[in-house]
């Protein structure tokens, strides 16, 4: 752990053995690969830490993939597949993540390797690389809808969950979420279909072209690389005959610069939700992101050298608990500078009364 939070540029196991002042990578290989524990044991440590320190009632869970480029044929999962990471296809093993995201700070809680059928197809390579017989083939959907369903159990503090289209777009997901009462912000395709008063198959890029002007409202959706995301923001409520205290919306998001680019959000809320609250969610999902970014350049989420299984769990473990870590001390930073900066209340500033 120590290692994994250490300025080093690499992260793998020479490194790390080096920073702890061993000859050779062998313990470090050990831990990873032969020694007896329990991987999800310790995530559910890690995902108690995050609660107790970070935990929101209106935290964001958010869903999404990235990639880890790899060479050779022997590492779990691996198979030439689209990379997020490099934008485009490549070598690679995708890891599906769950993050959790407050306005203190924002993290990563659960973590699955993506099998691809040329591999659960082949029970025999399968076990070369430690994967049980038991594990089966499962899209990444699938394996969204096991971690939301693994953090309901488990009770996890959060108001909110979105995704992308690639995992928005999934019909029998949201319903689930929606069956479950769990609010949520969606990116979906424009050629997904949903319920309205004149169809039971409408379109959703179709609800916005004869929309009045005033109806389109320019918000900010958060913090980006370049300032604020500042688009066009604008909503139709669909499934009107629904429950008198739920709304469904279709929510198209326009370029300011160019506007015939729309994306397009399916979102399930309390009736009294208003459009900047949900634009908000919606701009949530770039915190996941911004997690990969900041676990692979500060905890070596991508730095691992292993190939079976179960190391790669462990290490997406123990690399989340170092990102955790830092997530937390950040926080307990920002509270700090805020408690020094903050004017004193009027209970403590105030002059004692004297009825002399």
């Amino acid at each position: 752990m120590r290692g994994l939070l250490a300025p080093l540029e690499r992260k793998n196991g020479w490194t790390l053995a080096e920073e702890a002042g061993h000859a050779s990578p062998d313990r470090i290989h050990r831990l990873l690969n032969r020694i007896e524990w329990d991987a999800d044991e310790v995530l559910d440590d890690v995902r108690g830490y995050v609660v107790e320190h970070l935990g929101d009632r209106d935290a964001v869970l958010i869903i999404d993939d990235t990639g880890f480029l790899k060479k050779g044929v022997r590492s779990a999962g691996v198979q030439r597949q689209y990379s997020g990471t490099a934008g485009r296809t490549e070598n690679s093993q995708i890891g599906v993540f769950l993050a959790y995201a407050t306005g203190r700070g924002r993290t990563l809680i659960d973590r699955r390797l993506y099998l691809p059928t040329s591999w659960t197809d082949d029970r025999g390579r399968c076990r070369q690389a430690g994967i049980d017989d038991s594990v089966a083939f499962a899209t990444k959907v699938e394996m969204a809808k096991a971690m939301v369903r693994r953090a309901l159990t488990d009770k996890i503090p959060f108001g909110w969950v979105t995704a992308d289209a690639a995992y928005g777009h999934s019909k029998g997901w949201r319903f689930e979420l929606e069956q479950a009462d769990v609010f949520h912000v969606m990116a979906t395709t424009r050629h997904d279909t949903v319920v309205t008063r004149w169809s039971i198959d409408h379109p959703v890029h179709d609800l916005f072209p004869h929309l009045p002007r005033q109806k389109w409202k320019r918000r900010s959706c958060g913090q980006g690389a370049h300032g604020p995301r500042v688009y066009d923001w604008a909503r139709v409520e669909v499934r009107p005959w629904h429950r008198e205290d739920r709304r469904h919306w279709v929510i198209a998001r326009r370029s300011v610069r160019r506007p015939e680019e729309i994306s397009y959000y399916i979102a399930y809320c309390p009736a009294a939700t208003t459009l900047d609250e949900l634009i908000q969610v919606a701009g949530s999902r770039w915190a996941v992101e911004e997690c990969f970014q900041s676990a692979k350049q500060e905890c070596g989420l991508d730095d691992y050298q292993v190939r079976r299984y179960p190391g790669w769990h462990r290490h997406m473990t123990l690399a989340m608990a170092a990102h955790a870590a830092l997530t937390v001390l950040r926080a307990r930073q920002l509270d700090a500078e805020k408690a020094e900066t903050d004017p004193p209340s009027s209970s403590t500033s105030a002059s004692p009364r004297s009825d002399a």
